[in-house]
C-alpha cells in the first residue's frame, strides 16, 4: 500500500534522512517513535509532499508520489497534520483537517 524505499533527504546542506526504507500494508496500523531529531516529521513530509526526497523512491498503491506536490498526494488519501502548530485558530477541526 505504502512502500518508501532508501529515501535521503536533506535540509539545505544537512542530510535529515539516509536511506530511510518502511512498508506498511493494508489493515496494518503503524506507529512511529523516536528522539527528537531522529526524523520521523521529516519522513512524514517526505512521504506527504512537504519535502522533496533528494533519492529514492515513494509509492502508494503502486504509483510514485515522491517529489508530487502536497495537494495531489492529498488527493490520493494521503495528508500530514501537524502536532497543535500551524492550524488556522478561527477554524474549526474539520475546516483545518
Amino acid at each position: 500500500m505504502l512502500k518508501v524505499d532508501e529515501i535521503n533527504v536533506y535540509y539545505g546542506n544537512i542530510q535529515a534522512l539516509k536511506g530511510v526504507s518502511l512498508e506498511i500494508n493494508q489493515g496494518e496500523i503503524v506507529t512511529l517513535i523516536g528522539a527528537n531529531g531522529a526524523g520521523k516529521s521529516t519522513l512524514l513530509k517526505a512521504i506527504s509532499g512537504l519535502l522533496k526526497p533528494k533519492q529514492g523512491s515513494i509509492n502508494y498503491l503502486g504509483q510514485s508520489i515522491a517529489g508530487k506536490a502536497a495537494q495531489a498526494i492529498v488527493k490520493q488519501g494521503i495528508s500530514h497534520v501537524p502536532e497543535g502548530r500551524r492550524v488556522f485558530a478561527n477554524m474549526t477541526v474539520e475546516e483545518n483537517l
